[in-house]
């Protein structure tokens, strides 16, 4: 028996309210689901049926948010030589970092700490790609391990958006950039 496919309407709202959630989660860890619901234009109980809980409307955003960080890198390659794709890639990231801020410890609740993150492996998949383009055409070194690059852009997760966060993650971006130049 094939399931009954989702009204347009209702996806319509799912879509809206993650926008809504995106925003207001990056302005304030602590959002308040009425309030999401209400910029939406939707009832709380419309929201609860998409997310049941807080954590289920957060995790839906890290695997979107996510799943189009992954996606980005090869359209980024496409458009750009790979050390500027590596980077506009990395400011994506940093975006995304902003958002991740204040809610980092459900994420890393649910998927223990990583380990059974089922966008870990992809995630560094794209950074191999980037980081094997730019060694390819000579603008980065060889040999790096993009679980390395990971770990020196989970800082990001770290930055306090409302203290300078943006300036200071373009720094340590560059920092790490001119770490990965095969040449200073």
């Amino acid at each position: 028996m094939n399931p009954k496919p989702t009204r347009r309407d209702a996806l319509d709202n799912r879509e809206r309210i993650l926008t809504v959630a995106r925003e207001a989660i990056a302005v304030s860890s602590g959002a308040s689901l009425t309030a999401i619901a209400k910029q939406a234009g939707v009832g709380i109980g419309t929201l609860y049926r998409h997310f049941p809980t807080r954590e289920a409307l957060i995790l839906e955003l890290y695997r979107h948010d996510i799943q189009h960080l992954i996606d980005r890198a090869p359209v980024l390659l496409a458009e750009h030589p790979p050390l500027v794709a590596l980077r506009r890639w990395f400011d994506e990231v940093a975006h995304y970092g902003r958002l991740k801020y204040g809610v980092a410890e459900v994420i890393h609740a649910a998927t223990d700490g990583g380990a059974d993150d089922e966008y870990f492996a992809p995630f560094v998949a794209a950074i191999d790609v980037l980081l094997k383009a730019g060694t390819a055409d000579g603008s980065l070194k060889s040999g790096i391990d993009p679980e390395d690059v990971l770990l020196q852009l989970s800082v990001l997760w770290r930055i306090d958006p409302a203290r300078g966060g943006e300036a200071r993650a373009g720094r340590i971006l560059d920092l790490i950039v001119d770490g990965l130049r095969a040449t200073p």
